[in-house]
């Protein structure tokens, strides 16, 4: 098999988990880094014996088969419009973009093009996700409650409405993701939020609670906040006619007529399977990239209405 070489673009947490997980994978290289944190990118590409590029220009330049875009949110744009240029695959992860505009815009982009793309929503690759689809087949959903209760992660720009998009933005859009994924989409959401968390300069929403209405019928609420100094609680509750299901990485709990049983998820599988299945396709071998650019166009769109309908007080009406 030919060496599969991978430039990174960014170089913080999510980046060097990427870079982890493809360096173990057979026949992939991670050839190139770059991130405007010289520093970074050098640790980073120190680790896994690729070259520093100054910046996308010079990375695109190595003679890549594919490209990873870990950017804060604010920063995306420039970088895939250079990879999409360049007719690369191209691997972006969660939130795509600060806006709807510059998601819709690059979408169209590769739409354009032709090219292959992925996202990171990797909760789509836990095993017990199509558990929970294969038991809901042909029932119909009645209520869905999602959750993140967390923390403000120890990064600097995160605080910052500007910089992350809010919680619901920057974390609960995997919660979003499954929801759409398990029960369908939304057509209208109204949400309030409260307060800050208690980081000095932060504007985001400390917390937020939502309503969902789903175009099959459900409804269903979202509940966020990052004032924990710990992660709480991150998952879904699905309730159909006779089953109760509440999901979340590390497992799936079922309540139904037989009784109650719960099924262990190893979140770390999930992590590298959206990597294999996104290398896989740039290699031709096997399409299972369960989340293009276009399909998280769709979660960042709910996500980005439950930050606006909490920021106005108004009902957000989206389309299905």
């Amino acid at each position: 098999m030919p060496l599969t070489k991978v430039g990174i673009v960014g170089a913080g947490g999510v980046a060097q988990r990427h870079a982890r997980v493809l360096s173990e994978l057979p026949d992939v290289q991670v050839a190139a880094v770059t991130d405007v944190v010289a520093d970074a990118a050098s640790a980073l590409a120190g680790t896994h014996g690729a070259r520093v590029l100054p910046d996308v220009a010079a990375l695109l330049g190595e003679g890549l088969d594919a490209v990873y875009v870990c950017v804060p949110p604010f920063a995306h744009g420039a970088a895939e419009r250079a990879v999409i240029e360049a007719g690369l695959p191209l691997f972006v992860e969660k939130p795509i973009a600060i806006d709807l505009a510059t998601a819709r815009e690059i979408a169209d982009a590769a739409a354009e093009r032709d090219i292959l793309t992925a996202v990171g929503h990797h909760w789509r690759y836990l095993a017990v996700v199509e558990q929970a689809r294969a038991l809901l087949a042909g029932r119909p959903v009645r209520l869905v409650s999602g959750a993140w209760l967390d923390k403000v992660p120890p990064v600097g720009w995160w605080p910052h409405r500007e910089k992350s998009g809010g919680p619901v933005v920057e974390q609960a859009a995997h919660v979003l993701d499954l929801a759409r994924h398990l029960v369908g989409e939304v057509t209208e959401v109204s949400a309030a939020g409260n307060g800050t968390p208690p980081v000095d300069g932060a504007d985001i929403d400390g917390a937020t609670a939502a309503v969902l209405r789903f175009a099959n019928g459900a409804v269903g609420t979202l509940a966020a906040t990052c004032v924990l100094g710990w992660k709480e609680r991150a998952g879904l509750e699905i309730y159909a006619d006779g089953l109760a299901l509440s999901i979340s990485e590390t497992g799936l709990t079922v309540r139904d007529a037989d009784g109650t049983r719960t099924i262990d998820s190893d979140p770390d599988s999930a992590r590298v399977a959206v990597d294999r299945a996104f290398i896989a396709a740039v290699r031709g071998e096997e399409q299972d990239v369960r989340v293009p650019y276009a399909e998280a166009l769709r979660t960042h769109a709910l996500a980005l209405a439950v930050a606006e309908s909490a920021a106005t007080g108004s009902a957000v009406t989206l389309d299905a």
